[in-house]
């Protein structure tokens, strides 16, 4: 089981009605152990996802994507894609995190497109600002889930990561589900990269 640090404590909860249906809305928050700025992430709950096996999105922040719909990546069409699964299904769990540009924040990751209009891709930039591919983990969507009472869930996503953290985290992935959009001009490359150096399962590129 994976040892989690700091205190989880639920900040508030209230409903969201929303274009795919009424969801309760929690706000989790996380104090680190030591110093450092608070983790903060949403959960988005439908049904009564403590039965059987819920389906499960777990999103990072993209403002680009998810805000100003930006055809640069995919984030915002997995939202609305997540969103809609979940609501014809009735039942389910999204989880959104504020990791912005994989964990780097949104200035930085306004500096890697700058980068990437040069000619970078998406994991070269990132190394030139100094970061990782990917700065994110998902620790918090792991404690969140124990904290609702969730021990078993059917994953919508591509990406390995958010697979393994929550394994390791000790929650029981029945089934992963693919969440993937054909990809426009734009996010092509990007999402080829996701695929081929990053193990995306992704069929479209």
């Amino acid at each position: 089981m994976m040892r989690m640090s700091g205190t989880l404590r639920r900040v508030a909860s209230t409903v969201l009605p929303t274009d795919w249906g009424t969801f309760q809305m929690i706000g989790f928050e996380r104090s680190p152990v030591g110093r450092g700025d608070a983790e903060t992430a949403i959960a988005l709950i439908l049904g009564d996802p403590t039965h059987g096996a819920p389906l499960l999105r777990i999103h990072s922040q993209c403002f680009t994507g998810d805000v100003l719909r930006s055809l640069r990546c995919d984030c915002g069409d997995q939202l609305d894609l997540a969103m809609r699964t979940i609501a014809a299904e009735g039942c389910g769990v999204l989880i959104y995190e504020h990791q912005e540009g994989r964990g780097i924040g949104l200035m930085a990751k306004l500096q890697a497109y700058a980068l990437q209009d040069t000619g970078l891709d998406t994991i070269a930039a990132n190394h030139v600002l100094g970061f990782e591919a990917d700065c994110r983990d998902f620790n918090l969507p792991v404690a969140i889930l124990n904290d609702l009472g969730i021990r078993h869930v059917r994953l919508l996503s591509n990406n390995p990561d958010k697979l393994r953290a929550l394994v390791h985290g000790g929650i029981e992935v029945v089934e992963q589900i693919p969440c993937e959009i054909r990809p426009n001009s734009h996010a092509l490359m990007y999402m080829r990269i996701k695929k081929e150096r990053m193990g995306h399962t992704l069929t479209f590129v």
